[in-house]
């Protein structure tokens, strides 16, 4: 049986040692386990952005996959619990501030452990390398989730909205990407932002150069984009600029 997969789903920064570090103790834990740089550019401290943002990767992975997912502002804060969550065919380990609020809400089985287990050296600072990384590699090796187990409903926010009509992600091309699924809205759905009314489009080329438009991306996200051009600049949007949908 091969070794699961690990990914690693951050706030980290691209270019910066942290995720690195990271590695390093998987490769130590876990050797040959394979880890993947999912994302490292998530927005810093904001977790409910990221949680709308991961369920529309995780079907890309292969069953069992480990994801580690750290957007963690009250990172050794005794309030915030560490998590461990069975969603589907996948575990999630990592703060219990919502990032994994999507994917277990909408999983079909969820199974969920506070984690009880402490390194003999934790930062109160970077939980990703001391804790959350040894315990995915722990349950990587096949070992039972180190933690008491919870009743999921108590840790889901139910009242959060099924989908978040607001800006989740911006990437390096200022492609903005919205909390909403393409899928839930018609091919005349248009998207109110600022001044602008972004119509539907199939992909850039469905409208001149410079002009903004919104499409359904590769991940069946809705995602607001200017066709050669820099939609977030243009717009002037940022992680949690809100969007209204007019059918």
């Amino acid at each position: 049986m091969p070794l699961p997969m690990i990914a690693l789903y951050t706030d980290f920064g691209v270019g910066t040692p942290y995720a690195g570090q990271v590695r390093t103790v998987l490769a130590r834990k876990a050797p040959g386990v394979p880890v993947i740089d999912l994302c490292h550019d998530l927005t810093p401290f904001k977790a409910q952005a990221a949680a709308y943002l991961l369920p529309g990767y995780v079907s890309e992975f292969p069953d069992n996959t480990i994801f580690i997912g750290v957007v963690d502002p009250g990172v050794g804060d005794e309030t915030r619990r560490p998590a461990i969550v069975r969603a589907g065919a996948f575990w999630f380990v990592g703060p219990d501030n919502g990032i994994f609020n999507e994917v277990a809400r909408r999983a079909s089985q969820v199974e969920w452990w506070d984690i009880t287990w402490q390194p003999r050296n934790l930062s109160p600072s970077f939980h990703g390398r001391d804790l959350f990384a040894p315990v995915a590699a722990q349950i990587a090796l096949g070992g039972n989730p180190p933690g008491d187990r919870a009743d999921p409903s108590s840790r889901i926010h139910t009242d959060w909205p099924t989908d978040l009509a607001e800006v989740i992600y911006i990437d390096h091309y200022g492609n903005a990407v919205l909390g909403l699924r393409a899928a839930s809205m018609s091919k005349k759905t248009r998207l109110a932002i600022t001044t602008h009314e972004l119509r539907r489009a199939r992909t850039f080329a469905d409208v001149t150069p410079g002009e903004p438009m919104w499409y359904e991306n590769s991940n069946g996200l809705a995602e607001i984009a200017v066709n050669q051009g820099d939609a977030a600049g243009a717009l002037g949007l940022t992680v949690g600029t809100p969007i209204e949908v007019r059918d």
